[in-house]
């Protein structure tokens, strides 16, 4: 159900191939909302049988033919009422934290370096965000911004995908220096 909201929220934008979609759900969805193209792909077939989306067809020189996607009224009730909905809390499901709830008696190096990539993972992630929050912005305070966008939903899922990437660097390089310090301590003894 999460999938198919997130599609009709980034078709907001305007009309959308699959591509162009899958684009999105990468550059700028991805920071709440993980997908692949062949579930997305899956989900608009069934979200097109199901009345909430209207594809077109367009012709093309040199490629395949394409799909372009729109939201129907009853993709536009349909988000309606999901956003009328309370959701349910948000859960982390991480393998890594496992790996570092387990590190005392694993591989601590391991460890080590797989929070050394994540926090590079973060960074990039960050520079990113920065990138497509000073394409919105062009030029214009956040304040003013806010004030006089027509849409603001995608800049503030922005600024919590950026807050969140900027606690992950934070927690990793504090989980690192943790972990240098009682090796230090170790190698003391």
């Amino acid at each position: 159900m999460a999938l198919r909201n997130a599609v009709m929220a980034a078709l907001l934008e305007g009309e959308a191939s699959g591509y162009d979609l899958a684009k999105v759900f990468d550059a700028s969805v991805a920071n709440f909302w993980m997908t692949t193209p062949q579930q997305l792909y899956r989900e608009l077939d069934r979200m097109e049988a199901e009345g909430l989306l209207q594809a077109r067809v367009v012709q093309q020189q040199r490629r395949p033919n394409k799909r372009m996607f729109s939201l129907t009224d009853a993709g536009f009730r349909a988000l309606h009422e999901f956003t009328a909905t309370p959701p349910r809390p948000g859960v982390i499901r991480e393998e890594f934290l496992i790996q570092v709830q387990a590190l005392d008696v694993g591989d601590v190096d391991a460890v080590q370096n797989a929070i050394g990539e994540r926090i590079e993972w973060a960074r990039a992630k960050i520079a990113r965000y920065e990138r497509l929050r000073d394409r919105l912005l062009d030029g214009r305070s956040e304040d003013d911004y806010l004030a006089q966008a027509e849409r603001v939903g995608p800049y503030l899922t922005l600024m919590r995908g950026l807050s969140f990437e900027q606690e992950n660097v934070r927690w990793g390089e504090k989980a690192l220096a943790v972990l240098a310090r009682r090796a230090a301590r170790t190698e003391a003894r």
